[in-house]
C-alpha cells in the first residue's frame, strides 16, 4: 500500500467517524466470528495496545509507532497473512481496523487496563481506562486483556489486582477469554522494571492464577524467561508468550519462540513490535515466520 493511500484510508476513516459513527455499532454486531482456536488447539495473536499507554518506542526509535495510518497499514498486511489468528488492541485501533474490513473470522481481544502510562508517576495504578468485561460481550469480541504488574513496594498495586480480579470474574461470567499478562515489577530510579528471573515470573503466575471467582475462562500471556519448562509447571493454565520490545537479532528471537512453543501448556503466541516492526521492514514475512513456528507443526 502506497504512502498515499495510506493517508487517504485515513482521511476516510476520520470521514466516516465524524458522519457515520454508526457504522461502528453496527460494525460489530455484524462481524463474522470464528471458535477461539481451531484443530491444533494454538494462536497467533497480533498486539496492537501499546499506544494507548504511551509506549511507542521500538529498538530505540521513541516515536516508531507515532502514526496511526502506518500502524494501520501493518496490521492490515499482518492480518492478511495466513495463520494470523487475530488481533490485541484498545478500542480506537479495533474500531479503526473494524472499519477496514480487516477484522471479519478473526480473534479479537480487547485490551482493559491502560491507564498506568509509562514513564508516569502512578504507572503502576494501572487503572482500566479502555475496555469494560460488559463492553467486551456486548460489542461480541472474544475475550478481554489486562497487564498486571505487582510490585510490592507500592500501595497501588492493591487496587491493580483488586480491579482485575473483578475483570476476570466479569469476563468469565460472559464466557469470554480473560488474558491475564502479570509481572513482578520494580521502580528502578524514573522507570518501571519488569523482573524476568525465573521465581518472580512464577511467583508473579501464581498470583495472576486466583484472581477471580473461577479460572475457567482464564489464560496467561508471559515473557520468553530462562528455565521455561520449570516455570511453566507453575500453571495448568493455557499460556500465549508475548514478544516485547525486540532487542536481538531476529533468528535468535525466533529460535526461542519454537522451543518455547514445545511445551504442553503454551497454546502461542501474541506479538506485536516484533512481527510489526522487524528490522528488514518486511512486515509479511516476519508474521510468516511465527505462523509457521505457531501453527506450522501441531502436538
Amino acid at each position: 500500500m502506497t504512502l498515499a493511500r495510506r493517508r487517504l484510508q485515513t482521511a476516510e476513516l476520520t470521514e466516516i467517524r465524524v458522519r457515520e459513527p454508526r457504522r461502528i455499532t453496527d460494525g460489530w454486531r455484524s462481524r463474522s466470528r470464528r471458535e477461539l482456536v481451531g484443530a491444533d488447539g494454538r494462536l497467533l495473536i497480533v498486539a496492537a495496545d501499546h499506544p494507548a499507554r504511551g509506549a511507542l518506542g521500538v529498538r530505540g526509535d521513541g516515536l516508531a509507532m507515532a502514526s496511526r495510518a502506518d500502524l494501520l497499514d501493518r496490521l492490515v498486511v499482518a492480518l492478511s497473512r495466513p495463520g494470523v489468528d487475530g488481533v490485541l488492541g484498545t478500542p480506537d485501533i479495533l474500531d479503526d481496523l473494524l472499519l477496514l474490513g480487516a477484522l471479519e473470522d478473526k480473534v479479537v481481544v480487547g485490551s482493559m487496563n491502560r491507564g498506568g502510562l509509562q514513564g508516569a508517576a502512578f504507572e503502576f495504578d494501572d487503572r482500566f481506562t479502555a475496555y469494560t468485561a460488559e463492553e467486551i460481550a456486548a460489542r461480541r469480541l472474544d475475550g478481554g486483556k489486562m497487564l498486571v504488574r505487582i510490585c510490592l513496594d507500592d500501595p497501588a498495586t492493591a487496587a491493580t489486582l483488586e480491579a482485575s480480579a473483578h475483570a476476570v470474574t466479569g469476563l468469565a461470567g460472559h464466557e469470554v477469554m480473560a488474558m491475564v499478562e502479570p509481572f513482578l515489577s520494580v521502580r528502578d530510579g524514573n522507570r518501571v522494571r519488569n523482573l524476568l528471573d525465573p521465581d518472580s515470573t512464577i511467583r508473579a503466575i501464581q498470583i495472576a492464577t486466583g484472581l477471580g471467582v473461577t479460572s475457567r475462562h482464564t489464560w496467561l500471556k508471559l515473557p520468553v524467561v530462562a528455565e521455561l519448562p520449570r516455570v511453566m509447571a507453575a500453571t495448568t493454565l493455557p499460556t500465549l508468550l508475548l514478544g516485547g520490545d525486540p532487542s536481538g537479532p531476529a533468528d535468535e528471537t525466533y529460535a526461542s519462540w519454537a522451543a518455547a512453543l514445545d511445551l504442553p501448556s503454551v497454546r502461542g503466541l501474541v506479538v506485536g513490535r516484533a512481527l510489526l516492526y522487524p528490522p528488514d521492514g518486511d512486515v509479511a514475512a516476519a508474521v510468516d515466520t511465527a505462523a509457521a513456528l505457531v501453527h506450522g507443526g501441531g502436538r
